[in-house]
């Protein structure tokens, strides 16, 4: 950094500066050609870090990762009073005026929004379907599967550490366009390929669940673009950390993966499903939500943090799934849910809720919700990891010791 540049990240006069270059405490090196130097930015981030703590800012620094105050600098989204925006386009609208996943994507990772229809190209298998198939139980959630198929992915990528953004891109269309057809690879390799011949993810994934695709993929496009990106989620949180190390994209997306199937996070989709199969008829509904409340426990899918008013991601997808004729049964109990939790004066349901309803409508199977979450919200995974690399830094956090006190000991029986 130049002299200027470190001087105003610390807060202090150039004076200053030389007396910590000085005391050894800032590196400098010349910048050839000039008679100016250069100042080592670790030593400087290090050096306002130790400052903040004196300060007393430790315990805010400590409690902006608990849903707390901004951390990292991102152009990527931005959540506000007039919603989610992605690069400055409201989420909602891109969702409504039918932009497609892919062309979403597009925005996310370049900041330009394309303005004809994008295809990605279907990508090769680079290993037989039927290997990893054959090591899967039967009834393997999809996030599971995807969970498994994308580390062969990387192992089987053998310039997966090339990182030019625009070889990166390319990687991530391929990683996408086959996370979209292994969202059903536990009913069998032949789903996987035919998945791979559609000219979408949205119409891979319903292709991969044997839905009628024409049906479909509408439906699941808007729900992609609406999960695509919501800031630094948890897993979107563990990409960048993920990336500021080095790690290839690969091991970035299953990172994520892995903070996604928290019950916290995309996992809270299952546990909306577990409570639907507990409720099993609408009029049932009211008696499950007022004794599950009586009980003291959650009603899953309610309420957002980030949205007090309700999360306008929800109604665009609920819109889809009540628009599905025939009503399913399961569908009349996730509208019978949503009213009992109105009519006891909860907050309105949250995206989670609004993918589970959609799965419901279109017949999906268990884990569906949750798979359609993590695929879109990889397209967000991708700009954060390319956003990391730009920024350089390693996110790496100290911990605050605190003396843990003694264990009491149990009395002799």
């Amino acid at each position: 950094m130049s002299a200027a540049e470190a001087s105003a990240l610390l807060g202090v006069k150039r004076a200053t500066l030389y007396t910590y270059v000085s005391r050894g405490l800032v590196r400098c090196v010349p910048e050839p050609g000039t008679k100016e130097n250069r100042y080592v930015r670790m030593d400087l981030e290090r050096l306002k870090a130790r400052h903040d703590a004196r300060a007393g800012h430790a315990a805010v620094a400590s409690g902006a990762l608990r849903w707390g105050e901004p951390v990292i600098d991102s152009s990527v989204s931005r959540i506000d009073s007039d919603g989610l925006a992605y690069r400055g386009h409201l989420a909602v609208e891109l969702a409504v005026q039918g932009r497609s996943f892919e062309q979403v994507a597009e925005l996310l990772w370049t900041g330009e929004l394309p303005s004809a229809p994008v295809r990605w190209p279907a990508p090769e298998l680079p290993f037989p379907p039927s290997s990893l198939v054959g090591l899967l139980p039967r009834d393997a959630p999809p996030l599971t599967v995807l969970s498994a198929m994308v580390p062969m992915l990387g192992a089987s990528d053998p310039a997966r550490f090339a990182s030019p953004p625009e070889q990166e891109r390319m990687r991530a269309r391929r990683v996408l366009r086959q996370l979209g057809a292994w969202v059903g690879g536990a009913q069998g390799a032949t789903r996987v390929a035919q998945a791979l011949k559609e000219e979408t993810v949205a119409a891979s994934m319903a292709r991969a669940w044997g839905v009628e695709v024409k049906q479909a993929t509408a439906p699941l496009d808007r729900a992609l673009v609406l999960c695509a990106d919501h800031e630094l989620n948890v897993s979107t949180f563990t990409a960048r950390v993920t990336a500021s190390s080095g790690a290839d994209l690969y091991a970035c997306v299953s990172a994520a993966l892995a903070a996604l199937s928290g019950p916290k996070h995309g996992g809270a989709c299952d546990r909306i499903e577990a409570m639907m199969q507990e409720v099993r008829r609408p009029e049932r509904a009211a008696t499950v939500v007022r004794e599950r409340l009586r009980r003291g426990e959650s009603v899953p899918g309610f309420g957002h943090q980030l949205y007090p008013d309700g999360d306008p991601r929800t109604p665009p997808v609920l819109e889809m799934a009540w628009a599905v004729r025939p009503e399913p049964s399961a569908v009349r109990v996730v509208r019978a849910v949503m009213e009992a939790m109105a009519e006891a004066g909860h907050p309105p349901p949250a995206v989670d809720f609004g993918l589970v309803a959609l799965s419901a409508a279109l017949g999906l199977p268990p884990g569906a919700a949750a798979a359609v979450f993590g695929v879109g919200r990889a397209a967000g995974w991708v700009a954060h990891v390319l956003e990391q690399r730009e920024q350089g830094h390693l996110l790496r956090p100290r911990a605050r010791y605190v003396e843990q006190p003694p264990r009491s000991r149990s009395p002799d029986a």
